[in-house]
């Protein structure tokens, strides 16, 4: 089966393609070039990930095992020493990509998936503020971490479908030893009831726009498949500006990142109302740009 899109020069990926253009932070791509062309930002100085990094899960809300197990296999599927496809484009390729933005600051990043932690009893309620994601990101490690918060489709948060699919950032955590860490976060969440043409194209329907079909959705599950492109994308701004002073182009409020640079673009030939011209799995009929371990 596959799963993850690619799109033109760098960012966005999906364990199942997934795609749509998102303001706030998440979704872009790139097909990887001929010439291994980066999309060309601004360095500015600041601190990158460093070393072995764990990608802890905090599952806000209700998620199937089977949900579970799709953001997973992605994460496992940056790192090439734990391919378990040879089948091209494969996800880890993808990643190597965005891995080379540190050959400037001559850094090594090693991400792995790290411990997941579960919250279905929506301790804080079922419609969370920015606050609040943060206070939930926190849950996790913050040494050598990125807290990657999912909320399920039934819960509400700030800004979600109006402004945003979902966004990264960073905060302050407790003293560990005497030393104050500064981990890296990410929120996503499930589109599938609140606006799947929004966060979830181009396994739905689009709100605005080109009216074309939806295609088929990898995982067979259009509300995971939106947010493996937003984890994916939202992944490569964190690691390339994780602490807002890393690459970026534009206003340091509102940066022009790695995570949002090829909006929509999936495949070659992308264009308003189509991802590009994307693999096709022969037996479900679903669209893809790369494949991940276990068969995604």
């Amino acid at each position: 089966m596959a799963s993850l899109l690619f799109s033109r020069i760098l960012f966005t990926l999906f364990l199942a393609i997934s795609v749509l253009q998102l303001s706030s932070a998440a979704r872009t791509l790139s097909q990887a070039s001929s010439s291994d062309q980066l999309l060309k930002f601004q360095y500015h100085k600041g601190p990158l990930l460093n070393g072995k990094i764990s990608i802890n899960l905090i599952w806000y809300g209700k998620f199937k095992p089977s949900q579970r197990a799709i953001i997973s296999d992605l994460i496992t599927s940056l790192s090439s020493s734990s391919t378990s496809t040879s089948k091209t484009p494969s996800v880890a390729t993808w990643w190597k990509s965005t891995e080379k933005y540190y050959s400037a600051t001559n850094k090594k990043l090693g991400l792995s998936l790290g411990t997941q932690i579960l919250d279905e009893n929506y301790s804080l309620g079922k419609s969370l503020t920015t606050n609040q994601i943060v206070k939930l990101a926190s849950k996790g490690p913050h040494s050598n971490a990125i807290n990657v918060v999912l909320t399920s489709a039934d819960v509400a948060v700030e800004g979600f479908c109006s402004s945003r699919c979902g966004t990264h950032g960073s905060s302050n955590g407790a003293r560990v030893n005497g030393k104050r860490y500064k981990f890296a976060y990410i929120w996503v969440g499930n589109s599938e009831t609140q606006c799947p043409g929004q966060c979830a194209w181009p396994f739905h329907q689009p709100i605005y726009g080109p009216q074309s079909p939806p295609l088929m959705a990898p995982n067979n599950d259009v509300g995971l498949d939106g947010m493996v492109i937003n984890v994916a994308s939202l992944l490569a701004g964190t690691a390339t500006n994780p602490f807002g002073n890393g690459y970026f182009q534009g206003p340091r409020e509102a940066p022009l990142e790695a995570a949002s640079a090829c909006a929509g673009v999936y495949g070659k030939g992308a264009y308003p109302g189509s991802a590009g011209n994307l693999l096709v799995d022969p037996t479900t009929g679903a669209s893809y740009n790369a494949n991940g371990v276990n068969g995604r």
